[in-house]
């Protein structure tokens, strides 16, 4: 026998067979953890919307098989992984994005992103090794109970160290406020309050997180107040928010020349609330129309055209609406490059989405001292690949007080009036 065949007949006691054999059932092992966490989530997704029906009484959002199955590299090698995906009869678009699997995850998450992942979901920090070395291999080596602790100390550390920074050489254009909440050990549910915020340089960073009771007045006004004793010296020039009446409430206290825009997501789904399931459609596009309408001019004939078709059945949806036009329509007098960022709280909502989604399901795994840090990494690791604002080039200009009219500089826009004029 020949020293090639030697190696091609191996016994099931070989140092490679059973190499492989561990590695397959690792693999397989990885393979059914993290298809229980995508239907976790798509029962979730599809949970929002079970009072949703068409006309024949069947349920609007159903879920319709998987996309092609892909690959991802984890430290035991790459895992077979398959999202399913849903049906939407209403034709309004509604699609199941997996949060744990977006498309475009080649690869397992790094330590730094997956220990705060693992506590917030609610693993104890004595399984966090188990856990992540079948999904990180070697980085996973020597990360014991002790040494996660010793991690989370550093987070808090870190933590501490950034709220205190100086803000002195920072100014903020455009400012996004939101609370998220979260389930905490024998206490009430805490409120985290955040805001990211757009630099003179068009990048996105997250400005300012503090615990806050719900989202009330004084929670908000003493972050704004802290941010001011760390050095910022100037107020947004436009703040973006939902209907938490604490923010608008604080806001002209502390940044009182600062502009308001609330968010088009949420005072959509107010409205839409007003209104019955099979109504919603149409009004839906009917409030489409308003925000994506070239001109103010445009968009207050939308606005108008939809209080007249409501207003005599559905008085508390139009009233829903119409108290707040002047604020749901301000982003028309900045640049039009950033209204898709602008007009709603899309920004900070996308990097909440992930954080909520771990911590909804949590059982006592969190307490109110290591919130903080937690979810300050948590952003602190999505900040990365936050790109830069669309029409930062006109940044220079909103901060020279330069005027803009449906996201136009107004002097532009008289220029070219008068080049049409010259050419007719």
């Amino acid at each position: 026998m020949t020293q090639d065949n030697l190696i091609e007949f191996k016994t099931p006691e070989s140092q490679e067979c059973f190499s492989d054999a561990l590695s397959d059932l690792v693999r397989q092992g990885a393979r059914q953890i993290i298809a229980q966490a995508v239907e976790a989530e798509l029962s979730e997704f599809l949970g929002q919307y079970q009072g949703l029906k068409d006309d024949n009484g069947r349920q609007v959002v159903v879920r319709n098989g998987y996309l092609p199955a892909r690959t991802i590299a984890t430290g035991i090698g790459e895992v077979a992984v398959q999202v399913p995906k849903v049906r939407d009869r209403s034709g309004s678009g509604i699609k199941f994005n997996s949060l744990l699997l977006p498309p475009y995850l080649k690869r397992s998450r790094s330590v730094e992103e997956v220990l705060p992942w693992l506590y917030l979901k609610g693993i104890s920090t004595g399984d966090f090794s188990e856990a992540l070395s079948a999904l990180l291999g070697q980085q996973a080596k020597g990360l014991s109970a002790a040494t996660i602790s010793r991690l989370k100390a550093k987070w808090q550390q870190e933590q501490q160290v950034w709220q205190v920074r100086s803000l002195r050489a920072k100014r903020y254009i455009y400012v996004w406020a939101d609370g998220i909440y979260f389930n905490i050990r024998e206490e009430e549910r805490q409120c985290i309050l955040v805001m990211i915020g757009v630099t003179d340089t068009g990048y996105k960073e997250l400005l300012g997180m503090a615990a806050g009771y719900r989202e009330s007045e004084l929670s908000w006004k003493a972050l704004m107040l802290q941010l001011k004793d760390q050095g910022l010296q100037y107020d947004p020039l436009l703040a973006i928010g939902d209907g938490a009446l604490g923010f608008w409430k604080a806001l002209p206290q502390v940044w009182s020349t600062t502009q308001k825009q609330r968010c088009w997501v949420h005072k959509t789904a107010n409205v839409l609330n007003k209104l019955p399931k099979n109504l919603q459609p149409n009004a839906k596009s009917a409030l489409w129309e308003i925000y994506r309408a070239q001109t103010k001019s445009d968009a207050n004939q939308a606005f108008n055209r939809f209080i007249k078709t409501y207003q005599s059945k559905y008085p508390e949806a139009t009233d829903c609406l119409d108290k707040d036009r002047d604020v749901l329509l301000g982003f028309y007098d900045f640049p039009a490059e950033p209204w898709q960022h602008i007009r709603s709280t899309n920004p900070i909502e996308s990097t909440f989405a992930t954080v909520r989604l771990r911590t909804d399901k949590t059982r006592g795994a969190i307490s109110n001292g290591t919130i903080l840090p937690l979810v300050f990494k948590l952003i602190q690791s999505a900040q990365k690949r936050w790109l830069r604002i669309r029409g930062f080039k006109h940044l220079g200009d909103v901060i020279e007080g330069v005027q803009f009219k449906d996201g136009i500089r107004l002097e532009q826009k008289h220029t070219d009036l008068n080049e049409q004029q010259k050419a007719a």
